[in-house]
């Protein structure tokens, strides 16, 4: 019997400092990529949902945009995929962020320049909540999504055309910031 404890002991220490030795190596890893610029990322990613970069001017603000965009694959996005009256990350894997070189109106309301992460609420019916939220560099997207740190949250209709697109685009374009996924356009006003 004391032979099995002094064993299970040794394999819980054992597995303890495999464990922390990991995460020693993470985070050596994110320092290493917090130092790279956006510009030193590889071009071409085998991620399913690849990363967008990219920049452009809404009102007199300069913007700039990343978000990971996944595809539709024969899969139900609205209400399924992406749940409806659910926090989404507005993209896939890490949150999408925004960052604006100078103070805004979004839908009306004031942002005051910096980067921020896009979250929205999708609704079967209705207006979309669009959220725009100070903890930008969150790993794993809405997973990590806190409300308390909400820095503004606007509606915005969604409109739904004709046309499929296959994979999550986000551009700058009048009237600011568009969304387009499936048969979705969600157009953001930016003044």
């Amino acid at each position: 019997m004391k032979k099995t404890n002094v064993f299970m002991l040794a394999v819980f220490a054992a597995g303890t400092m495999l464990l922390s030795g990991c995460g020693a190596e993470k985070s050596t890893e994110s320092s290493d990529s917090e130092e790279m610029s956006m510009e030193e990322k590889p071009a071409t990613e085998t991620r399913a949902s690849p990363l967008r970069t990219l920049e452009g001017t809404a009102g007199n603000s300069k913007l700039m945009i990343q978000y990971g965009a996944p595809s539709v694959k024969g899969r139900v996005v609205w209400g399924d995929l992406v749940p409806y009256n659910e926090v989404w990350r507005t993209g896939a894997n890490e949150s999408t962020f925004v960052e604006f070189d100078s103070n805004v109106t979004v839908e009306g309301q004031n942002l005051s320049a910096g980067r921020y992460s896009l979250f929205t609420i999708p609704k079967a019916s209705g207006k979309w909540t669009v959220i725009f939220n100070s903890e930008w560099d969150l790993e794993h997207g809405h997973f990590q999504y806190k409300q308390e740190n909400d820095v503004l949250r606007v509606e915005s209709s969604p409109e739904w055309v004709n046309d499929s697109q296959e994979q999550l685009s986000i551009v700058i374009e009048s009237p600011g910031i568009v969304v387009r996924w499936e048969k979705l356009k969600l157009p953001i006003v930016i003044q």
